[in-house]
């Protein structure tokens, strides 16, 4: 063999062993990756987080980044377990949320403990981060609902629409709705007896009165009949409904009074219809049935579903317990109830909380205060869809008054009745399966 020859076939050998050599490299990279492989754990607990709030948020924000998420149902108060990567570790550096970073065998071992049968716990899949809509005249501030003020805390992204977007069809663009506190009877949230010379009150009547002809209709109560329909059938068809204050009950009782005139003349202009309380057809209503109307066109009151004249409690003892659910055949509940507490804090509202004896047996009580015979946070099903209400304004802020400063949701990054509204949130995210009931 000749010198070149010789040559020629050394540098093949060179060439050779340089290709196997970054192939091993390439296997060890493979290997030690999937030795190293790391999650990122969001803890939940009473002790442990910093800002339970915007975890809800990086959660969320994961999900936008196309990421699925596991949600350890009962595991350390509900906690999360994100993929890893630098991105979410600086979101949550920047939002104060506290996340520990595990390894792959980490990760295995907390879902091993959690799919034991011994274990009231269950690891959720979560897909994808659900459209959100939040009804509310676009005029107002966020801080005038407790759950726009909390979207906006945790950075979840929202988008705020009305009647003339409900009656558009809108809906279909949202997975999850989220009802203002709003009168859906056209009384104008019953402030007359209060309010009806304040300047705020005048203007929100003529505006509400101004939109309805424009749409269409000869009243407000027409009007809002229209769009609770549209509610309704957003949620048979598919859609997840979350409501507050006196959203709760308004939205039932112009259900079941549709074709009824129960509105007093100084709110649209003719007398209601006599003998309305009769009339009333409990079939319609999502939650409530054998409620009595307030006829006192004075009194701030809907009906007896409210109990906040009723009730019999002081501020100082004034709590309600979250029930307790099996994670692994009730995840939907255990979802909507994850909390690092099962006492929480009541608060008031137009509608503060439910009386027991008005709720259809078909409906799930989540919290209640049973010494006062009050439910606090309801869910049921209906049609291919689903809803939960909640009693109460603001859960930082005990008796929110007209007028009364924004609560600063900063001092309060540890809640746990705001936990509940942004439970509800991220529930739409849960792999299908995880919904059915």
């Amino acid at each position: 063999m000749t010198y070149r020859s010789k040559y020629a076939s050394f540098k093949t050998k060179i060439y050779l062993l340089s290709i196997l050599k970054k192939s091993l490299i390439a296997l060890l990279l493979i290997f030690s990756h999937s030795i190293y492989a790391s999650f990122i754990l969001i803890p939940m607990d009473d002790i442990t987080q910093t800002n339970h709030l915007k975890a809800y948020g990086i959660t969320y924000w994961s999900l936008q980044k196309g990421n699925t998420a596991k949600w350890l149902l009962n595991y350390d108060g509900g906690s999360f377990l994100l993929e890893d990567n630098e991105a979410t570790r600086n979101e949550c550096k920047i939002r104060g949320v506290t996340f520990h970073v595990i390894s792959d065998a980490g990760a295995t071992k907390i879902l091993e403990e959690i799919s034991s049968p011994s274990k009231n716990m269950e690891a959720v899949t979560l897909e994808k981060a659900p459209k959100i809509a939040v009804y509310s005249p676009k005029s107002n501030m966020p801080w005038d609902d407790a759950v726009t003020l909390v979207l906006t805390y945790a950075e979840i992204p929202f988008d705020v629409i009305y009647d003339e977007d409900v009656l558009e069809e809108k809906l279909v663009l949202y997975e999850w709705l989220h009802l203002h506190h709003e009168d859906f009877t056209g009384q104008f949230g019953k402030f007359y007896g209060a309010y009806r010379t304040a300047p705020w009150y005048i203007e929100q009547k003529r505006e509400a009165e101004e939109l309805a002809k424009k749409l269409g209709f000869k009243k407000v109560s027409e009007e809002k009949l229209a769009v609770s329909k549209k509610i309704r059938d957003f949620v048979v068809g598919g859609g997840f409904m979350f409501a507050m204050c006196s959203a709760t009950d308004s939205f039932d009782i112009s259900l079941a009074a549709e074709g009824v005139d129960i509105c007093e003349t100084m709110f649209d202009g003719d007398p209601p219809e006599m003998d309305y309380q009769q009339k009333i057809d409990f079939n319609k209503t999502f939650v409530f049935k054998d409620f009595t109307l307030v006829r006192n066109p004075a009194e701030y009151e809907f009906s007896s579903i409210d109990m906040t004249q009723k009730r019999n409690i002081t501020r100082t003892s004034d709590y309600f317990s979250l029930q307790e659910y099996s994670a692994k055949w009730d995840p939907i509940p255990t979802m909507l109830c994850q909390n690092h507490t099962q006492l929480i804090k009541g608060f008031m509202g137009q509608t503060t909380s439910f009386d027991r004896e008005t709720i259809k047996s078909n409906v799930l009580v989540m919290g209640e205060n049973k010494s006062n015979r009050e439910a606090r946070y309801i869910h049921g099903v209906k049609g291919k869809g689903m809803f939960t209400f909640y009693g109460g304004h603001d859960p930082e802020d005990y008796q929110h008054k007209v007028g009364d400063p924004k609560t600063e949701l900063a001092l309060y990054p540890n809640s746990p009745g705001y936990r509940l509204i942004l439970n509800n949130v991220l529930f739409p995210a849960a792999k299908k399966k995880e919904q059915k009931t």
